[in-house]
């Protein structure tokens, strides 16, 4: 039995590890997203509608 509780605890510690790390992932996909929206809200406000406006 003593064999098996290091493998078991290394098995959940990087099980726990790695749903942490999805959860970053969303996170910064949200983030990024979320800097997209803005930066396109603001080029459509700041559009005066002149197509070779740059």
């Amino acid at each position: 039995m003593k064999n098996l509780t290091l493998p078991l605890m290394a098995l959940a510690f990087f099980g726990a590890a790695s749903l942490a790390a999805c959860n970053t992932v969303e996170g910064v996909g949200e983030d990024v997203t979320a800097a997209g929206q803005a930066v396109e809200q603001t080029a459509q406000e700041t559009n005066d509608g002149d197509p070779s406006t740059p």
